[in-house]
């Protein structure tokens, strides 16, 4: 296909080969500023047209080319609006860093038409889901609110208000995840050029709060407005406009009686706050929603109760709760010649594996901080290694795409598992020792079984490489995290996903489970950590606080402390049950590539890329 953006035109789709338009006559670039390959028509409203669009120096990649014809005359007129252009250009392409924002790719004018070309969302807007599956569920919208609110915060604290959020302007990803599109530049453009006041939009109708619809106000509780409304929709395929020329502003004060389905008192409390009338009534920001949905989660387990591990599992040696508040550097392990990427304690806490980037795994005595031993036999990086729970059986994934077994005790090689074609970052036993998983940058999941050393499944469902694999206590559950930002659940027996966690707006390094298998951990490249509730799957908290990829994460035995690890060179503590940092501990001068603790819950180990392991000491 071929496009006309004559924006007159009544039919601006052509076949290919056209050299003028078959409907209005006038000539078809064959391509727009040299570049972009016009292919279809996505859409038209009052301030122009958006094509789809091909951008031949980016091999074809799909685009959305988005076109402004100013609906005034004279120069001044054009003029101003050419400046206006380019400064809420700029704004976008700031916003567009954001993984769930498109990013702008360019932006010019041409023949007095301005042109702003985005990045095109392969997916399905949220009425158009609507419409194909039928009305949500109340996980479905907490889910929709966990992921979007961070969004929100992020362009409200840019100073950007998006003034037309609305079910068509929010999309799902095929991967689940979800993106804020349409920042309506060329209609803030017609409306600041027609009206000269900066900022004034309508927004619309049913969707755009009472402060906004008035007087073209629009602070971010305008938004939280129109995300409340938009929840409506969801949990009722009643359209707000309805109610809105029926009743004005007053549905909101009974929207309950339209929801048919029983929603949970404290959803129920947030989607009233977020409808009220009045801004003052409001939430203020979308940090105060997410605090609340934050309380409305199910929280991890309380300290007094934690269950013990799994009689497989050989039991912790008892000890007082340990105070991860005051950690002083106990002792740093050098021997390695490159970066440590992973480190793990046997289950006694007597020895201490770490993987190197110099292609060797060596064994310590975590006492005596002295080397046992160095295992060799991996032709690449080292980058995964974990022990069997009876401490007799190391494994290690490594960049030369195999996974060795090794005897602790002997230290010596068992055997060689192949069949990944590309790297093996992960590698995780089951509490029972029986089974190994796998996972690697050829985006899938391999168990193995470790007696026959046979493989028993490969796991696909990521579109990207995976970072990170652990299996939960009970050894039912196995948790992945992703380059494709997200973290799936499989059951292990069925050897089938459970659920597909979306909300980082980065890889995800790093997953680790509470010894409870309640709460689940995630580090992520985007510099935060998430905890998340296993059983509902919903987003319990985000803890922000590095300044640099979180690339590694861990809980203490007891559940009741997180370490992370991050490439800002620092380890922080969290208490995981207020969800606050507890320490940051300074030292390394690298990366801090992989955190652990012992089973006594009284050391932490870090493995560094400045070559050494450290080892700190609760108090």
């Amino acid at each position: 296909m071929k496009c006309c953006i004559n924006p007159q035109c009544p039919n601006p789709d052509n076949p290919d080969n056209t050299v003028y338009c078959q409907s209005c006559g006038v000539k078809i670039p064959d391509l727009l500023r040299g570049r972009f390959r016009m292919i279809k028509l996505l859409g038209q409203g009052g301030f122009g047209r958006t094509y789809l669009a091909e951008d031949i120096d980016k091999l074809n990649e799909k685009c959305v080319v988005k076109q402004f014809v100013p609906m005034m005359q004279g120069t001044a007129g054009l003029q101003k609006a050419l400046e206006l252009f380019e400064r809420e250009a700029r704004q976008l392409q700031q916003l567009g860093h954001h993984a769930q924002i498109p990013a702008l790719s360019a932006y010019f004018s041409e023949n007095n038409q301005l042109y702003l070309i985005q990045q095109y969302i392969e997916g399905e807007t949220l009425d158009q889901i609507l419409q194909k599956q039928g009305v949500w569920t109340e996980q479905q919208v907490k889910e929709l609110l966990t992921s979007l609110l961070p969004v929100l915060q992020f362009i409200h604290e840019k100073n950007v208000i998006h003034r037309d959020l609305k079910p068509d302007n929010i999309m799902r990803r095929r991967n689940g995840e979800y993106v804020l599109i349409d920042f309506g530049v060329a209609k803030d453009l017609s409306a600041t050029v027609i009206h000269t006041q900066v900022g004034t939009r309508v927004g619309s109708d049913g969707y755009a709060s009472r402060e906004q619809m008035q007087g073209g106000d629009a602070y971010p509780a305008t938004d939280l407005y129109s995300l409340g409304a938009t929840c409506f929709y969801l949990l009722t395929k009643i359209s707000p406009l309805e109610l809105w020329l029926d009743d004005g502003y007053s549905w909101t004060k009974n929207w309950q009686k339209y929801v048919k389905q029983d929603l949970s008192p404290e959803l129920n409390k947030v989607l009233d706050q977020l409808l009220k009338k009045d801004i003052e009534d409001r939430y203020s920001s979308a940090d105060q929603v997410l605090q609340n949905l934050q309380i409305i989660r199910p929280q991890p387990a309380q300290k007094s109760s934690t269950p013990p591990p799994p009689p497989s599992t050989p039991q912790p040696i008892p000890s007082p709760q340990a105070s991860w508040q005051n950690v002083p550097l106990v002792g740093t392990l050098t021997g390695h010649s490159r970066s440590v990427w992973f480190v793990a304690f046997s289950a006694d806490g007597r020895t201490l594996a770490s993987g190197s980037k110099d292609k060797t795994i060596k064994l310590w005595d975590v006492q005596r901080q002295r080397e046992i031993a160095t295992l060799t036999g991996h032709s690449n990086i080292v980058i995964s290694v974990a022990f069997s729970a009876d401490g007799r059986t190391l494994a290690s994934g490594s960049n030369d795409k195999t996974i060795k077994l090794w005897d602790v005790q002997r230290q010596r090689e068992i055997a060689t598992l192949t069949g990944h074609s590309d790297s093996v970052r992960s590698v995780a036993f089951s509490a029972d020792g029986r089974t190994l998983a796998s996972g690697s940058w050829d985006k899938t999941i391999k168990l193995w079984d470790v007696q026959s050393q046979r493989e028993i499944a490969t796991l696909t469902g990521h579109s990207d490489s995976v970072f990170s694999v652990a299996f939960s206590a009970d050894g039912r559950t196995l948790a992945s995290g992703s380059a494709d930002k997200t973290i799936k659940l499989w059951n292990v027996q069925s050897q089938r996903e459970i659920a597909t966690l979306t909300g980082h707006s980065n890889i995800v390094i790093s997953v680790a489970f509470s010894a409870d298998g309640r709460t689940l951990a995630s580090g992520s490249a985007g510099k935060t950590i998430k905890l998340w509730d296993v059983q509902s799957q919903g987003q319990i908290a985000t803890l922000t606080g590095h300044s640099n990829h979180v690339c590694s994460v861990a809980f203490s035995p007891d559940g009741w402390t997180l370490a992370s690890g991050s490439a800002d060179k620092t380890i922080k503590l969290w208490d995981v049950q207020s969800q606050r940092e507890i320490a940051t501990l300074t030292g390394h001068s690298n990366w801090v590539i992989s955190v652990a603790f012992s089973a006594d819950d009284r050391t932490l180990a870090s493995g560094s890329g400045d070559k050494t392991i450290k080892l700190w000491e609760a108090r």
